[in-house]
């Protein structure tokens, strides 16, 4: 960029541009930044029911603004592109966010890594877990409107939506009313992995995390045992698998 300019009057064509990107992903980062803050303060439960509330003023305000100087329009608090899409099409849509979303993850991962090395990224995903676990599962039962203690059969849907369950395949195996093993039959990543001829990536350390914080969050009843994760030895047919249960002394009328 030209040394010369003093304020963004009088920035080019493509650097102004550049300049609007980087306000998207700054306002982006001071939301995430709140979260984290008012999780740290107030613990995650009075964090996400204050996030209950700014998520849908915050979504309204900026989408109204966006719409306005942007000239789309909006239907029912929804883009209407996105309605004029077809429904292969959004799935389409649904399955390159969650490409993204598993790219950013790695794209973080491996800045650590390269920097500070494999223990210290090790640490940091694991802690990310317990906080994004939580959330995803708070997410999920907003939008589906699953009530607090949704049970196992809230839990079979909630892990359908999430966002792994775009890129990766999947099954849930009934073990009686209340179990379930969860299968990851086939992992993005470590299928990359696989095809490098490189050896599994260990993520038990993270799922013991990340699949026993989301079971609690959709009901606090849940029990999470883990059958298999890498480094531990697996079958052909899945990575990891996980057993999800309300325990009989716990399984009373809501």
């Amino acid at each position: 960029m030209n040394e010369k300019v003093e304020d963004p009057e009088n920035l080019d064509q493509k650097d102004l541009a550049r300049y609007v990107l980087d306000m998207f992903h700054r306002t982006l980062v001071h939301y995430t930044l709140w979260f984290m803050e008012v999780e740290h303060q107030m613990g995650m439960k009075k964090s996400l029911d204050i996030l209950k509330k700014v998520k849908d003023q915050s979504y309204t305000v900026q989408m109204n603004r966006l719409a306005k100087v942007l000239g789309f329009e909006m239907f029912d608090g929804i883009p209407k592109a996105l309605l004029d899409m077809t429904k292969e099409e959004l799935l389409d849509l649904t399955n390159n966010l969650g490409v993204n979303w598993i790219a950013n993850d790695g794209i973080w991962f491996q800045a650590v890594e390269n920097v500070h090395g494999m223990n210290d990224a090790k640490r940091c995903n694991d802690s990310c877990w317990t906080r994004f676990s939580p959330f995803e599962a708070w997410s999920i039962k907003e939008f589906l409107g699953l009530p607090e203690k949704a049970g196992i059969e809230g839990l079979k849907k909630a892990l359908r939506f999430r966002m792994y369950a775009r890129i990766n395949v999947q099954s849930i195996i009934d073990e009686g009313p209340n179990s379930i093993m969860f299968q990851m039959n086939d992992c993005r990543v470590q299928s990359a992995r696989k095809r490098r001829g490189l050896d599994d990536y260990p993520c038990k350390s993270a799922g013991l995390v990340e699949y026993a914080y989301f079971a609690e969050a959709i009901d606090s009843r849940i029990t999470t045992e883990c059958i298999g994760c890498p480094p531990d030895p697996h079958p052909e047919e899945w990575f990891c698998a996980w057993r999800f249960t309300i325990p009989d002394t716990e399984n009373l009328p809501l």
